[in-house]
């Protein structure tokens, strides 16, 4: 099969967005202080691995459809749809609230484009879901830390 130009534009979000959310995860892993630091900056680099992973995962699929990925730096900054990320040091509090952002905008790009994928690639679609299952539950897990019963 070869990927439309509509299904390679938006497996391209996709790729950028998560490229961002792992440059963006590693930010924050390096640059988080404060209470509960210890659990979150392991927590980061837990995210940051499966976001890896996902990158990959979804160029080389965009690979197997013949689809070109670009996921070079002034690409990504470009085009992503991730707010961009504070430099410096940043607190635990402000990293759970700006991590949590982060993964629901991956999230979200991910819902957009997932009917018309499905529509051309239902094996694609699949992949998508096991990308938004896993990156709910980040989000879930790191805005825990600041939810009150």
């Amino acid at each position: 099969m070869k990927a439309s130009t509509t299904l390679s534009s938006n497996l391209q979000m996709i790729l950028v967005d998560l490229v961002e959310l792992h440059v963006q995860g590693k930010q924050a892993h390096w640059n988080v202080v404060g209470t509960n630091f210890r659990d979150l900056h392991l927590q980061l680099d837990e995210i940051v691995a499966d976001v890896r992973e996902f990158v990959d995962q979804i160029a080389e699929r965009m690979r197997a459809l013949h689809a070109v990925p670009d996921g070079r730096s002034a690409t990504v900054a470009q085009t992503t749809r991730l707010p961009l990320y504070p430099s410096g040091q940043v607190s635990t509090s402000a990293t759970v609230d700006l991590i949590t952002e982060r993964l629901e905008t991956a999230v979200s790009t991910m819902r957009d484009v997932h009917d018309q994928v499905d529509g051309e690639d239902p094996t694609t679609a699949d992949i998508l879901h096991g990308f938004i299952e896993k990156l709910e539950q980040y989000a879930w897990m790191v805005s825990a830390e600041k939810m009150q019963p």
